[in-house]
């Protein structure tokens, strides 16, 4: 058996509240749209994982979602200008991640983080 991928369901009551976070801030393309459903995707490939926590750490909640990001700091600001909550500021972390956390329009707190200095 092979797991080909993972896909975060959120609950809304509004799905289309999300086309400014995860389509303007993170610029994932809308790959579906029933109305009641919203699903949005990137083009690349990367492989499925879970991770399981007791903390976010330093410490930090645990983010219900975790989006790797090429450009940090350019999200960081966009993410201010669109005065979104941030919930942890743009921190270069001991692991060697530079990461904040930022509440999207449904509650949940979502980690954006590059690896090393982007």
């Amino acid at each position: 058996m092979t797991v080909r991928r993972i896909v975060a369901n959120l609950q809304a009551t509004d799905p289309q509240a999300g086309r400014a976070f995860y389509g303007e801030l993170l610029g994932l393309d809308l790959v579906m749209d029933h109305g009641w459903i919203l699903t949005f995707a990137s083009g690349e490939q990367a492989p499925a994982q879970v991770s399981i926590a007791s903390q976010g750490g330093s410490g930090t909640p645990v983010p219900q979602l975790s989006i790797e990001v090429d450009n940090i700091d350019e999200i960081h600001a966009k993410a201010k200008l669109m005065g979104l909550e941030i919930v942890y500021d743009i921190t270069d972390e001991p692991w060697g991640v530079r990461r904040f956390y930022v509440r999207d329009p449904f509650g949940t707190i979502v980690n954006i983080l590059s690896h090393g200095k982007s």
